[in-house]
């Protein structure tokens, strides 16, 4: 009886493609795999993850490499400004990290209910809904947007009266203001890199930054150091460079047969159940901007030390840099949460509980190996940003500590971490703000591993059902 119940819940709407049957086989085949009694226990364990580590690296690698190829447009955003001078380089940090990872982290989070829904939707063969939820989260985005465009209006007061100094808070402005045509670009790229991830079409997300960093470093470069135009002229290059992207995903969208299935023109639905779906996706938002505002926090604070240039410069470096290697995470999280989506939509509990456990495995162990590679580059990395030798002897010193700094951040968890955090930033400065910063992000990991430890999957399976029957909707569409 329960077997049948199953099967009906499994019926699809549409007919999926061949791609979308073979997927659906070899998730059934990890589930028949983790619940099968007549392996043992290790037998079980090494084909599940034989299996769940071709699922998930299908979706991973194309997904690290377009996060990562974005964040480099940032980064270089913010390499050819440190050539420009200490300045220019303290101001594209401070704007970079103080301002506009704020709209990053809110857009990005708020985009994640997407990746979610549409996870689930796919996982359960509801295609059409995918669609509605592309195009209400993008309805959602720019009115955030607009919010977020007053902010970076008045960059320039905001951070003085957050006690940055009025010479780098004024060149700082100067660089936001050419980042505001970035915030809508955010407000439609990331519901559509969702869109796309909860399908696993990955590869043409990949291709397309690939691309658009190599029009965006030639850019760069003639609009800066032939141009004359600065910071501002960095700044709205990387604006155009990220419009460049959502265009060019979405007319993928509407042109290839992949998403023939998915993506049906544009619809009334989406200007409905704004209120519900706003809730969700600032639940999703929560988590992501308090790790993004936590960083953002650090480099304001840096603002505020003796020769706040010197100390901009030296974090925003190590900040960059762990940044970057921060989006392999952030790529393994967007695979991850595609698997876990699908699997909770499928119906298959043990899956989606074992994709968490490989996901976080395969997480961990590259990021081990690119800290290790970071270590070693440790004298160097910084000459690539300025050729200023007091900052890269500054990064030097700071970087050499880090075994003590770990070893530091192990007592974190110990203790509040604001407090401790305040207490290290005024005995050791610029050091002490690194050790905050990894006190706070070990005791946030203690207590996700906790949150997914005591997390019952066959309640989030019941969930994921409720949730897909309460948002589909039937209406006509607005425009095909």
């Amino acid at each position: 009886m329960a077997s049948l119940q199953e099967d009906t819940v499994r019926q699809p709407l549409l007919h999926p493609q061949t791609s979308d049957t073979k997927s659906e086989t070899t998730s059934s085949e990890l589930e028949n795999v983790l619940s099968d009694a007549n392996l043992s226990l290790f037998q079980r364990l090494g084909k599940a993850t034989w299996i769940e580590s071709k699922l998930l690296f299908h979706l991973a690698a194309p997904a690290v490499i377009v996060y990562m190829i974005n964040y480099l447009m940032s980064m270089s955003t913010q390499i050819f400004s440190g050539h420009l001078g200490n300045l220019e380089l303290a101001a594209a940090s401070l704007g970079n990290t103080g301002i506009q990872v704020f709209a990053y982290g809110l857009m990005l989070g708020m985009g994640s209910a997407v990746e979610t829904l549409c996870g689930q939707a796919f996982g359960a063969h509801k295609y059409d809904m995918l669609g509605i939820y592309l195009q209400r989260s993008a309805v959602l985005l720019t009115l955030t947007g607009i919010f977020l465009t007053v902010i970076y209006i008045f960059s320039k007061p905001i951070l003085i009266l957050l006690g940055e100094s009025a010479e780098i808070a004024s060149a700082a402005a100067v660089f936001v203001y050419g980042l505001i045509p970035q915030i809508f670009a955010y407000a439609l790229n990331f519901p559509i890199q969702k869109f796309l991830q909860a399908q696993s079409i990955v590869a043409p997300s990949a291709y397309i930054s690939t691309a658009t960093l190599v029009i965006h470093l030639v850019i760069s470069w003639v609009a800066m150091y032939k141009i004359g135009l600065g910071l501002f002229g960095a700044s709205l290059v990387l604006s155009l460079s990220w419009w460049v992207v959502v265009v060019a995903q979405f007319v993928y969208i509407v042109k290839s047969d992949k998403c023939k299935y998915t993506w049906n023109g544009f619809r009334v639905q989406a200007f409905t159940g704004l209120p519900g779906f706003f809730k969700l996706s600032a639940a999703s938002a929560v988590m992501l901007c308090l790790e993004t505002w936590y960083f953002q926090i650090l480099v304001l604070l840096a603002g505020l030390l003796e020769n706040p240039e010197l100390a901009l410069d030296s974090l925003s470096i190590c900040m960059t840099v762990s940044g970057w290697v921060f989006m392999i995470s952030v790529g393994f999280n967007a695979a991850a949460s595609v698997r876990v989506g699908n699997e909770l939509g499928a119906g298959h509990p043990k899956s989606a509980a074992f994709s968490v456990v490989i996901v976080t495995l395969f997480s961990f162990i590259i990021s081990v190996a690119a800290a290790i590679i970071i270590m070693f580059l440790r004298h160097v990395l910084s000459y690539a940003f300025t050729e200023a030798s007091f900052v890269g002897c500054g990064r030097g010193v700071w970087m050499a500590n880090i075994c003590g700094v770990c070893e530091r951040g192990l007592l974190l968890c110990c203790w509040d971490s604001l407090g401790l955090c305040a207490w290290l930033l005024l005995q050791s400065g610029c050091q002490g703000i690194w050790s905050g910063m990894i006190g706070g992000t070990a005791i946030q990991t203690l207590i996700l591993v906790w949150v997914t430890f005591r997390t019952d999957w066959e309640k989030e399976v019941v969930e994921a059902r409720k949730r897909l029957d309460a948002w589909e909707d039937k209406k006509e569409p607005l425009l095909n």
